[in-house]
């Protein structure tokens, strides 16, 4: 029914016209966005991959932790399998690595989004590990869903940084085809209140043409008060975006954190504030810090 409700409003666009903006609000509504429901884990290149290990010994993430995570609750895997640094000598951090979690991932239930921190310095190699995370495939096992980390600031005009990040979107959008994209972005709290001058008139509908679900990256240990409070920094921080897109139902997934500096009263404020904006679901960054007590609390009556 919502397939053939989707045609529809498609068909009627199109006769009647309406703007490409349109068309894509359209088109993303049709979109699966089951890979960022419920609780996730987070994984970056430091926890898994040879080449990024801070020290000796085995890495703190390995095939044996997704059967952890997957008991803990964890319903998605975001890991970090690409990254633009000397120490990746290809497009994938580590290829064997993420396709060994890919597929245990896979084998127990666990869906795995694949996270790409663009730069936009460069913007042809960032297109080509973003096409490299859509092209990828370990025994036929593909990602459940991508999500660009749009926090680089190294292009330091911000038009010509908005330029760049908007085109990368769209060409994600291009090569991804039916495949959902989540935008995982600074909180709109940290740029409208803590620092305006962190990204000043950041492209949020433009993005929104060609991006699907919103992960505000509200780490609440970095914020003093009010908005040490985690309920109080992700509700706001989700409203606000919601103003900024012109959507009261755009769909988020907020990220709270530090796990590593936070309290079981966090986690709890994060699930109430989840509950209370609506959230297709939340996590903490990182998997590897946050408590095993911690998961109990995040997983209450997520759905």
């Amino acid at each position: 029914m919502r397939r053939r409700a989707v045609i529809i409003a498609l068909a009627f666009a199109l006769a009647t016209g309406v703007g490409a903006s349109v068309l894509a609000a359209i088109a993303g509504a049709s979109r699966d966005l089951d890979a960022f429901r419920g609780l996730g884990a987070w994984v970056d290149v430091f926890d898994y991959a040879p080449a990024f290990r801070k020290s000796m010994g085995p890495p703190a993430v390995s095939v044996d932790t997704v059967d952890d995570l997957s008991l803990l609750g964890a319903e998605t895997i975001y890991l970090q399998a690409a990254i633009d640094d000397p120490r990746s000598k290809g497009l994938l951090a580590s290829r064997k690595r993420v396709g060994q979690i890919l597929e245990r991932a896979h084998e127990v239930g666990v869906k795995v989004v694949a996270w790409y921190y663009p730069q936009l310095v460069t913007p042809a190699r960032d297109l080509r590990r973003v096409e490299a995370l859509l092209d990828f495939r370990w025994h036929g096992e593909r990602f459940d869903a991508i999500a660009l980390d749009i926090e680089s600031r190294l292009v330091p005009d911000v038009t010509e940084r908005n330029t760049r990040l908007v085109q990368l979107a769209a060409d994600a959008r291009r090569l991804a085809g039916d495949l959902t994209i989540g935008a995982i972005v600074y909180p709109a709290v940290q740029m409208e209140v803590v620092n305006p001058n962190l990204w000043p008139d950041f492209p949020y509908r433009q993005l929104a043409e060609h991006l699907d679900v919103w992960m505000p990256m509200t780490y609440w240990t970095y914020r003093e008060a009010p908005y040490r409070d985690a309920f109080a920094y992700t509700e706001e921080s989700v409203r606000r975006l919601r103003v900024n897109l012109d959507d009261e139902d755009a769909p988020v997934h907020p990220i709270g954190g530090l796990g590593a500096l936070s309290t079981p009263q966090d986690y709890a404020n994060l699930v109430r504030a989840g509950r209370e904006v609506d959230a297709l679901g939340w996590s903490i960054y990182d998997a590897d810090t946050t408590a095993t007590t911690a998961w109990a609390v995040l997983r209450e009556e997520i759905d």
